[in-house]
């Protein structure tokens, strides 16, 4: 059973078309916890996809202002992850 720290840093795959045709070069985009360093979400791949992990690079999301009705507010904020893998190793995200 995979470890439930590693569950809780990355949160979901990213799917997009720019993600998408990023995947053909071997990097893949991930959800990941805003409080999770780059050490962290290397960590949390290699154990959960059982891959080597050969450079990351994370991107700040800032939240957006939304209002519904009268009340406005924010959306949360998130951290992406680019992860790219060594040559000819794959995830396969279904």
């Amino acid at each position: 059973m995979k470890d439930t720290k590693y569950l809780e840093i990355i949160k979901a795959p990213v799917i997009t078309e720019k993600s998408e045709m990023a995947r053909s070069e071997g990097k893949y985009t991930f959800k990941c916890d805003p409080k999770a360093t780059k050490l962290e979400i290397k960590e949390a791949i290699e154990k959960i996809f059982n891959v080597k992990v050969t450079s990351i690079r994370t991107i700040n999301v800032k939240p957006k202002k939304r209002r519904v009705g009268r009340y406005t507010g924010l959306t949360n904020r998130t951290k992406k992850a680019i992860v790219t893998l060594e040559e000819g190793q794959t995830i396969d995200l279904g």
